[in-house]
């Protein structure tokens, strides 16, 4: 994928309510401007990469990009699990995420005891994953200390590449 890693940020809002109730795993969605905005060649399934909640510490995460065929969604989302436990949610944050590798495809499961055992495989994978040097020196990128992840961004996504954030920001 060509376009990894992938730099993107966004307002955070209210998802179907799934993660931390049935799964235990709280995600963070980004708005359909985000979700409308990947490059084609971003396939739906698993990635990880790094995650900034506003001006907040940079911690290692894990998207799913896709329909996740489990609960049959017919609406292409981003769902985002920082690994990291915080103290309470952060609807309307900015969250500025480095996409960096590809784990697997989406798939569906049998039970949701199986669903919540491959996404806990995943962040094992994406832990691993990122403390390779060449996905670990992300985490320090300019990305996420740049004027625009400190000041107010309009909830419609900012894409950026390394050095510079485009879409007009």
């Amino acid at each position: 994928m060509k376009s990894l890693p992938y730099f993107c940020r966004g307002e955070v809002i209210r998802g179907f309510g799934r993660g931390s109730k049935e799964l235990g795993i709280p995600t963070a969605n980004f708005p359909d401007s985000v979700v409308d905005n990947l490059p084609a060649d971003i396939s739906t399934g698993i990635y990880y990469g790094w995650a900034c909640v506003g001006n907040g510490d940079v911690y290692k995460m894990v998207m799913s990009i896709g329909w996740n065929p489990y609960y049959k969604n017919t609406k292409k989302s981003m769902e985002t699990h920082v690994i990291h436990k915080f103290k309470e949610d952060f609807y309307g944050e900015i969250l500025s995420v480095v996409v960096v590798g590809y784990i697997r495809s989406e798939r569906s499961y049998p039970s949701l005891e199986d669903l919540i055992a491959a996404i806990n495989s995943d962040i094992e994978e994406a832990k691993v994953q990122l403390e390779l040097p060449e996905h670990s020196k992300l985490k320090d990128d300019n990305f996420f200390t740049s004027t625009t992840a400190s000041s107010p961004v309009s909830p419609s996504s900012t894409v950026s590449t390394s050095q510079s954030i485009i879409n007009g920001h």
